[in-house]
C-alpha cells in the first residue's frame, strides 16, 4: 500500500553571507540603548525570563550614556577602559606580527571584543577566579600584568612563567585571578562552578568567572556546569561570548538561530543577562550586577555577550573562506575603542589629540616589552630548563622521579 507521506529532510543551518556576498545583519535587532529596564539584583528568575531575550546597551549612537544600565562611571574610570582596550589591541598586532615573523607558533586576537575582557577585568576583584578562554588576555593586561611575562610564555621561551607546559597564549597566573585556559573547550565551565562551590562550601567571600563561546555552549560541560550551578546557588557568572563564528562554524550550528543564548539558562532557573558586547559601560554594569547577585548569596548567573570576532579564530586559520571579508565593517554594534572614544569626546573628557597619544604610548610600551621578552629568546632560541618537567607535580618526589631526573643529568 502506497504511503502518501512527505519524505523528511535534514536541516543543516547556513549563514545568511559567504564569501563574496554583500554583509547582510538586516535579520538582527539590537533596539535601542537604555530602553532595557534593570531588575533588582534579588529578582526571581522567574520574574525576569525576558531579559534573555532583550539586548542591553548603554551608549547610543551619538556616544551618550542612556537609560538604568549606565554605570555611571567616573572619567578616570572610561579613560582606564580606553587605554587598556588600545593597548590590548596594540599587543595583539605586535603578536600576530611576530607569528608572521616566526618567533612563534600560534597566537588569537581579540580583535572587536577587547570591551569584554577590559570592563570585566575592572569588575571582578584579583582574589576572585577566572576560568577564561582564548580571547580574554584583557583581562591580565587591565589588571597591570607584566606585558613581557605574556610574551615570554608566548615565545616559549626560557622566561616563560609556566614553563613550557601550556600553548600559546594559554596564559596563568593565580595572583591576578587568571586560572591557565583550557584548549579543550568548554571544560573550564564547570571547574569555574566546582571552584565557587569550594569557596562557598568554605565560607570564603571570592566568586568564580567563566568565559566560553557560543560553539562550546554545544559541549555537555556547559549544560553540566549549568545544572550544579543552579543546584547548589554556586557563586559564579558564566559568561557566552557570543562572536558569531566558532574557528568556521557559525553560531546556528551551536543552536543560536533557534533561540539565544543566554535563553539556555532559563531551563535550568539561572537568572540570565544578553548585552551588547562592544559597549563597555553596559558590559560593566551587567558584569557589575551579576557579581553582586553572587556575592550576596544569591547564585549564579549567564551572560550572553553579543559581539563579532573581527579576526581569523587564529594564525591557523582564514576566513575568507567562509565568511565575506568586510563583513566585520558593517557590524551593526560598530567597534568597542571607536565607541568608547565617542563617549568620552561627548563628556569632553578626551579628545583625538589625547588619542593620538595614547595609542602612541601603547605602541611604547609593546615594543619595549618585545625587546625584553626577545633578549631572552623567540620560540626555539631559548626555553624552559629541562629540569623543570620533574618539579610542580609531587610535594615530595618519589624514586622514580628522581631515577629519571638522574639520567637526564639536572
Amino acid at each position: 500500500m502506497k504511503k502518501n507521506r512527505t519524505p523528511l529532510s535534514l536541516r543543516v543551518p547556513e549563514p545568511v553571507c559567504r564569501p563574496g556576498d554583500k554583509p547582510d545583519f538586516s535579520s538582527i535587532d539590537v533596539g535601542q540603548a537604555g530602553a532595557v529596564a534593570r531588575p533588582d539584583v534579588t529578582a526571581t528568575p522567574a520574574s525576569m525570563r525576558d531579559m534573555a531575550f532583550q539586548l542591553i546597551r548603554v551608549l547610543d549612537d551619538e556616544g551618550r550614556a542612556q537609560g538604568p544600565w549606565d554605570p555611571k562611571l567616573t572619567p578616570d574610570q572610561l579613560r582606564k577602559g580606553l587605554t587598556d582596550m588600545i593597548l590590548v589591541r596594540t599587543f595583539d598586532d605586535r603578536m600576530h606580527r611576530a607569528h608572521r615573523q616566526g618567533k612563534t607558533s600560534f597566537y588569537m586576537k581579540c580583535t572587536g571584543e577587547e570591551a569584554i575582557a577590559c570592563a570585566q577585568g575592572q569588575v571582578f576583584s584579583r582574589e576572585d577566579m577566572g576560568f577564561p578562554t582564548y580571547r580574554q588576555q584583557g583581562l591580565l593586561i587591565s589588571r597591570g600584568y607584566p606585558l613581557a611575562a605574556m610574551m615570554n610564555q608566548i615565545y616559549s621561551n626560557a622566561a616563560d612563567p609556566i614553563k613550557g607546559r601550556q600553548l600559546p597564549i594559554m596564559y596563568s597566573d593565580k595572583a591576578y585571578g587568571f586560572f591557565t585556559i583550557s584548549g579543550n573547550l568548554g571544560t573550564q565551565y564547570p571547574q569555574a562552578v566546582g571552584w565557587a562551590m569550594a569557596s562557598a562550601y568554605k565560607g570564603d567571600d571570592k566568586i568564580a568567572a567563566a568565559w566560553i563561546g557560543d560553539g562550546a555552549t554545544a559541549e555537555g560541560d556547559f549544560h553540566n556546569a549549568l545544572t550544579f550551578a543552579a543546584v547548589y546557588r554556586a557563586p559564579v557568572v558564566l559568561n557566552i561570548v557570543n562572536n558569531q563564528w566558532a574557528i568556521s562554524s557559525f553560531m546556528g550550528i551551536a543552536g543560536g538561530l533557534e533561540t539565544t543564548f543566554a535563553s539556555k539558562a532559563i531551563g535550568y532557573g539561572l537568572p540570565s543577562l544578553r548585552v551588547d558586547g562592544n559597549d563597555f559601560l553596559a558590559v560593566w554594569a551587567a558584569t557589575e550586577w551579576a557579581a553582586e547577585r553572587a556575592r550576596s548569596n544569591l547564585g549564579a548567573t549567564v551572560i550572553e555577550l553579543f559581539t563579532y570576532r573581527a579576526a581569523q579564530h587564529s594564525t591557523s586559520d582564514d576566513p575568507s573562506r567562509y565568511r565575506p571579508g568586510d563583513e566585520y565593517d558593517h557590524w551593526p554594534l560598530g567597534d568597542p575603542i571607536q565607541r568608547l572614544k565617542q563617549h568620552l569626546i561627548a563628556l569632553g573628557e578626551w579628545d583625538e589629540e589625547r588619542h593620538a597619544a595614547a595609542e602612541k604610548d601603547a605602541v611604547e610600551q609593546v615594543r619595549a616589552a618585545g625587546k625584553e621578552a626577545e633578549a631572552i629568546g623567540t620560540i626555539g632560541q631559548s626555553r624552559p630548563s629541562v629540569k623543570t618537567m620533574f618539579e610542580d607535580v609531587y610535594k615530595e618526589p618519589d624514586w622514580r622521579l628522581i631515577r629519571q631526573r638522574q639520567e637526564v643529568g639536572v
